[in-house]
């Protein structure tokens, strides 16, 4: 299978579906997904985000040697909203390496600060701080004061998530 002409021939949850079945738990495949992640034209790239972040929710170990590349990739502001979603939202369900905690962190903070950031973006972003809160208590008050201020201006998902990451984290809102 040639993957890039996969990706570009439809984009449905099918296809993304039958991508992931091909790539599996084969590392030298989904090397080639992350490359094609990384390298291509924004078209690719978007297509390429959905399924790399359901395989790298399910086989979390095939993306750990990308992580660093990945996280300084979604740092470009110019990103497409869907690459944006899909990294934080595998970032919600694996174990941060120590050395990408802060740039994590940093790229969480500046994602939910952003006005103009779509809701789920936010919320994964809220999820991943919510669960690096729990190795560092001290970034609590900066998550709650960003809680509180968008709370109101919010989607009902994006409220729902907030109350269930204060609760997680034992904060009152």
């Amino acid at each position: 299978m040639n993957l890039k002409q996969e990706i570009l021939k439809e984009h449905s949850k099918r296809q993304t579906d039958r991508i992931i079945r091909f790539i599996g738990e084969d590392q030298k495949k989904f090397d080639e997904l992350v490359q094609l992640f990384l390298h291509e034209e924004y078209r690719v790239v978007q297509r390429v985000a959905w399924p790399l972040s359901y395989i790298a929710i399910r086989h979390p170990h095939l993306i750990s040697k990308h992580l660093v590349k990945i996280v300084r990739y979604a740092k470009n502001p110019r990103l497409h909203n869907a690459v944006k979603r899909n990294v934080v939202r595998f970032l919600q369900h694996i174990e941060i390496p120590k050395k990408l905690q802060g740039d994590v962190m940093d790229l969480c903070f500046y994602f939910l600060e952003s006005p103009g950031e779509p809701v789920a973006i936010k919320a994964f972003s809220l999820t991943v701080l919510g669960n690096l809160a729990k190795l560092y208590p001290e970034i609590i008050p900066e998550i709650k004061l960003l809680v509180e201020h968008q709370i109101h201006q919010q989607s009902a998902a994006f409220r729902s998530r907030a109350r269930k990451v204060m609760k997680e984290l034992k904060v009152e809102s």
